[in-house]
This record gives C-alpha cells, structure tokens and sequence, in this order.
C-alpha cells in the first residue's frame, strides 16, 4: 500500500506540473505573438505608404514622358510633311519641263520626216541622172557595164597578182632573214650544248664462233638444237659459208638480243642440247629484261624527268635494241629530249613538258613489231594507258604532222626530232628508198603548172626547178616555189628539209646575116 501510494502521488505531481508548465509556457507564447502581429501589421503599412508614393512618383514621370515623346512625334510630322510639300512642288516643275522637251522632240521629228522626204525624192532625181549618163558613157564607149567590169577586174588582177608577187618575196625575204638568224642562234646553240653519241646498228646480229666444229654442234643431230633455238626465241639462225660466225635475223630486237646472249652462254659453256639452249634462254631473258630496266631508267636520269610509269620505262629500254635508218633510237630519244629542251629554254617555255614529250616521242616503236598500227597511234594509246597528259600526248602525236600540233612546245619536238633524224652521220637508207624518194621529189615538181624540168641535187636536200619563161614572170616564181614546197611537205616523207630554188630564164636569140 505504501508504494501504491507513493508512486499515485508521484503521478499526480508530474500531471500537476505538466499543467502548470503548459499554462505558464501559453501565457508567454501568447504575449510574443501578439507583440509580432503587431510589428507585421506596422512594416505593412509602412511598405504601403512608400509603395504608394513610388507609385505617384513614377506615374508623374510617366506622363512627363509621354508629353515629351508627342511633342517630337508632332515636330517630326511637320517636317516630313513639309519635305513632302517640298518634293511635289519639284516633282511638278520636272513635269512641266519635260512637257516642254517632248514638244520640242514633236517639233524636230516633224522636221526630220520632212527632210528625209526630201531626201528621197533628190535620190530619185539622181538615180535618174545616173542612169542616163550611164546609158550615154555606154552609148560613147560602146562596153556594156558587165563588159566594163570584166575589163576592170582583170587589169586589177593583174596589178594585184603583180603587186601580191612582190609584196610576198618581200616579206618572205624578210622574215627568212630574220627567222633564220635566230633559228639559227637557237639550233645552233641547241646543238653544240647536246653531244649525244652517233650510233648505227644493222638489223642483224653476227654472233663469232672459235671455229668452224661449233657451227655443227649448234645445228645439232638431225637439226635439234638449231629448231630448238629458233622456236625458243622467235629468230631466225642463218649458218652458211661465213667462216667463223652465225647470223641471228629477225624483226624483233629483243628477241634477236635474247638469242645472241644465249648463243653466246651456249658457245662458252660448250653443252649444247635442247634442255641445256632452254636454261640459257631464261637466263639470256631475264638478263636483257634487266638490261632494258637499267636501261630505261639510265635515260629517264640522263634527261632528268621523274615519276614516269614503270612499264613506260621498261619500253624505253626497249628502244635500245630498235634502230631507224640505222640510228639507234633511244639514243635519238634521249636526244631529240636535250634538244628540244634547249630549245625551250632559250624561247622560255615549259622546259620540263618539252624534255618529257622529247623522250617518249618515238614510245609507240617499242611495240610497232607486236601491235598493228603506226608507231604515233601506238605511242597515243599508250600514253594514254599510262595516264600522261595530254599536252605530252599532243606533242608526241604531231612530230610527223600526223595531228594538229596544240602548242608551241609540240612544234619544238618536231624540230628537234629534224634536226636529230638530219644531221650528218645519223641515218643510214637503203639504195631503193633513197632512189625512189628522189623519183618522187622529181615528180612532184614537174607535175605543178609552170615547171619545165627539175633536177633533185645535194642527195635529195635541194630540189632545182626550171620555170617556163614565156608562162611566168620574176615575181610569180616565188609563188611557184611555196607551193611546190607546199606539196613537198604534204606529199613526201623525207628527213631534215629540203630547199626548193626555182630558176627562171629568158634568152634572146637573133642572127646578123
């Protein structure tokens, strides 16, 4: 019992406290916000008082504002309305004076029409006039006026032709002069500065033997090894009666080259049978296919120009075993290359493209033995597979004249390939060529109207012509000598060039009896 009543009365204490605490701790918090309601209630009114003043303060600003912007707008208006004012009045007075102009235009059109009227009407008269004097000078002179003009145009003709005929050997004198003088100077320079190597091969290669045995040994029993031989390389194997040596004829250089090498191998080593000669005909192959390489790339050095194809370099080794008239014609390449290169240093032009276009000029005779076609369609083709340009292209293609030349260095090419082809020592033609294109220089001439006879002298580099004296006056044989040299140019191939010089004479013959 006396705990029960101790812990009743300590409960009973605790909730008395607890209400005790809770009166004091509302009166308190009752009393705080009473006095913030307080202060709240006065920062509002504060706050609407000063709102309220800023609110007047800006509305009079405002006002102020809009009173200022009005009067501008109003002042604006009045000037543009007087700039307005101003341009109708200046617009009135243009009015007024292009009425005035367009009167006067009224007035002079007027005045021309009559004038043309006039006009008319005078050349009416003179017409007349015209036709009447005409009719009389007719009826005086007794020439009709087409008879008159045939008259006419045939004594101008002929005063023109005479006059054309002077004016022309003039002119040809005097560009020949000065051409010549500075061809001269460029070709003459051009050629003391290339010195390339005078080469004449024969179309068959003569391979020497120790001695007369070797020739059986090569034909072998019942022929073996000489079949064997011609079938591996493609070349014909001539024995005959030539102590000491075997002729190798075929049209393809390098096959020929291919079957020299291995003849050669063969004769050293001394074992001669068909396995033995196809062992050094690999070995000969690839020895002239390295060659051809070296070759090549020894001319694209020697002429200074890079990034070639690899197969246009191997085809310009090629062009060592191929000859043309006897010149060997990588080294007429390689000069034709320096040559027209000089000269497109001395006449500033693209030095590089001349070079270029210089060296792969004769490309398509690399191939003329295996592909059909002229060596200039098969050199087209195959730059064209190489990807060249087509200034490179041009040049090479127009060096015979086969195509139009499209630029100043493709003309050089065909010059330096002249001069190349034409200078002493540097081609060789075979009696029945060299015959028949005299024939044909004769035939040429003799056949223009107004030649008498012609005689090919200086082993075809000059042509003399005999004009008929009673047909052709001085200065019409001028004329006579362009146009044989015309047809020359377009009727004959012929290395260099050749001088055409027309000879005219008249001879007075009487008798003292």
């Amino acid at each position: 019992m006396p705990v029960l009543a101790t812990v009743l009365i300590a409960i009973v204490t605790l909730v008395i406290g607890l209400l005790v605490g809770y009166i004091i701790r509302k009166n308190t918090a009752e009393k705080t916000i009473g006095s913030a309601e307080v202060k709240a209630r006065n920062l509002i009114q504060d706050a609407e008082n000063k709102a309220e003043s800023i609110k007047k303060e800006i509305t009079i600003e405002a006002k102020e504002e809009a009173h200022r912007i009005r009067s501008e707008a109003d002042r604006d208006v009045k000037e543009r309305r007087a700039e307005i004012q101003r341009s109708e009045k200046r617009l009135i007075q243009k009015e007024e004076s292009i009425d005035r102009k367009l009167e006067n235009i009224e007035r002079k059109e007027e005045n021309i029409a009559n004038k043309e009227q006039a006009i008319v009407e005078k050349n009416k008269e003179i017409d007349k006039v015209l036709e009447k004097q005409m009719e009389e000078l007719e009826r005086i002179s007794g020439y009709s006026v087409e008879d008159a003009k045939q008259i006419l145009l045939a004594n101008c003709e002929k005063e023109v032709r005479y006059e054309a005929g002077m004016m022309t050997k003039e002119i040809i004198a005097k560009a020949k002069e000065e051409a010549d003088k500075q061809a001269k100077e460029i070709i003459t320079g051009a050629i003391q500065r290339c010195a390339a190597d005078h080469v004449a091969e024969s179309t068959v290669s003569v391979v020497p033997l120790p001695n007369d045995e070797m020739k059986g040994r090569i034909i072998g029993r019942e022929g073996r090894n000489i079949r064997a031989i011609e079938t591996m390389t493609g070349v014909e194997l001539i024995i005959d009666d030539t102590p000491e040596a075997v002729i190798l004829s075929g049209f393809d250089p390098v096959r020929r080259e291919i079957a020299r090498l291995a003849l050669e191998k063969l004769i050293v080593d001394g074992r001669i049978h068909p396995a033995r000669i196809e062992e050094m005909v690999e070995k000969a192959e690839k020895e002239v296919n390295n060659i051809i390489k070296e070759e090549g790339e020894q001319a694209t050095f020697e002429c200074g120009i890079h990034n070639l194809h690899p197969e246009l370099v191997k085809l310009l080794g090629r062009l060592k075993y191929r000859t043309s008239y006897g010149q060997n014609v990588l080294k007429h390449s390689i000069e034709v290359s320096h040559l027209a290169g000089l000269m497109a240093g001395e006449l500033g032009m693209d030095v590089k493209l001349a070079k270029r276009a210089g060296l792969l000029h004769d490309i398509g005779k690399a191939l003329d033995h295996e592909v059909e076609g002229t060596h200039v369609d098969i050199g087209i083709d195959v730059l064209k597979k190489y990807k060249e340009s087509e200034a490179v292209i041009n040049a090479m293609a127009a060096h015979h004249g086969d195509y139009e030349p499209k630029s100043m260095e493709a003309v050089l090419i065909a010059a330096a390939d002249a001069l190349s082809a034409a200078r002493p020592g540097a081609r060789r033609e075979t009696l029945d060529t060299y015959i028949k294109r005299l024939q044909k220089l004769e035939e040429i001439a003799n056949t223009t109207p107004g030649v008498d006879k012609s005689f090919a002298i200086q082993a075809g580099r000059e042509i003399r012509v005999i004009a008929k004296p009673e047909e052709m006056n001085d200065e019409e044989i001028v004329i006579l000598a362009r146009e044989i040299s015309k047809k020359i140019e377009s009727e004959l191939e012929y290395p260099g060039q050749i001088k055409v010089n027309v000879i005219r004479e008249t001879r007075a013959i009487d008798y003292a009896k």
